[in-house]
């Protein structure tokens, strides 16, 4: 059981509930009534906060404007059957946002401090839960230094912060890629296991480039080489080649994905052979010509499951096996909404329901 915190509420006068059309949900721009926030300062958290969604005042001098400390998480709560909410697997989560905290020279977070601050804020904002299936309440915890001085050095203040809000798919269609030869996500001995904004940020650019091409999303490849897949887009990428399911094992250039670990639970559960392993882009377009590469996928928090329907390297494209007929990655896709929104058995207790 987790204590529960000395939270101050400051409820808003003017919902936007009623304003909100639950029938037209994009991802990402719709936010609840209200939020969480609390401050580092002198060695502690304090300050415990949950307040009207709204700006946040910052001095233009804070560390993270300037040298890029910030972290966040990704995490998604779910209308069960009998009204209550589910909310899948948030502890994973903290553990990666400490991982993140710790590479990054931030504070970590408290275990009571996270759940906490999700609890108590998603049990203000209930109603914001959506219940029709593809939809889902994301929240967003986040960090970022604060302390208003000039200079490189890890900042003594931070503040961290839990948005919420309704969103439906974050894609509407499978998915185009390119396997990037040029540009990289990660390098070894960097940061690329860490969920931190700089990482995002560094992919705009080739990502962009990709789209003018007709790509939705880059593979991306490792630094040196460009022999080895590490991830997609903004997901881990996974392989079905000859009825195994084979992903790039986590390194320091790849992100350790909740969705990914719980897809290769799902998997081992049912008996399927799961390969975690470096995966050269070789025997990926060599599967890929030879009609063995079954399914190809991006696995994501926002995404869940996006189904890659095409592949394009060195100026050829790869059509793959057509994504609402694949075996594996639907059936994942089934027992992962099932078990997210009550409708199946939860044994693995991934679900904090409340």
């Amino acid at each position: 059981m987790i204590d529960t915190l000395d939270i101050k509420v400051s409820r808003t006068s003017a919902s936007r509930l009623g304003k909100t059309d639950f029938n037209n949900l994009l991802f990402g721009r719709t936010f609840s009534d209200h939020m969480f926030e609390a401050d580092f300062e002198d060695g502690e958290w304090k300050n415990f906060e949950i307040k009207p969604y709204g700006d946040i005042a910052i001095s233009p001098a804070a560390s993270a404007l300037h040298y890029g400390q910030a972290i966040f998480e990704g995490i998604k709560a779910y209308k069960q059957p009998d009204g209550r909410v589910g909310i899948f697997r948030p502890l994973r989560n903290l553990e990666r946002f400490n991982i993140s905290a710790d590479r990054m020279c931030m504070p970590t977070v408290p275990e009571e401090l996270f759940m906490q601050s999700i609890i108590q804020l998603i049990d203000m904002d209930r109603d914001w839960v959506p219940s029709k299936e593809g939809q889902s309440l994301y929240i967003r915890p986040f960090m970022f230094a604060t302390d208003a001085v000039l200079g490189v050095h890890a900042s003594d203040a931070y503040k961290f912060v839990v948005l919420t809000g309704p969103a439906g798919a974050y894609y509407s269609k499978p998915l185009r890629v390119k396997i990037e030869t040029h540009y990289a996500r990660a390098v070894e001995g960097g940061v690329g296991y860490a969920k931190t904004a700089g990482n995002y940020a560094s992919s705009l650019y080739p990502t962009k480039q990709a789209q003018k091409e007709g790509f939705d999303q880059l593979i991306w490849t490792d630094a040196k080489e460009h022999a080895y897949i590490e991830e997609s887009g903004t997901t881990n990428v996974m392989f079905v080649i000859n009825d195994t399911l084979i992903t790039p094992s986590t390194r320091d250039t790849i992100l350790d994905g909740v969705t990914r670990h719980t897809i290769i639970a799902l998997a081992n559960a049912w008996g399927m052979k799961v390969e975690e392993r470096r995966v050269t882009v070789e025997e990926v377009i060599t599967a890929a010509k030879s009609g063995t590469l079954q399914e190809a996928f991006g696995a994501g928090t926002a995404a869940t499951i996006a189904h890659i329907s095409e592949i394009g390297y060195e100026g050829e494209i790869y059509i793959l096996p057509n994504p609402a007929l694949r075996a594996f990655s639907n059936k994942a896709l089934k027992a992962l909404n099932g078990i997210r929104y009550g409708l199946i058995p939860d044994t693995l207790g991934w679900n904090y329901l409340l």
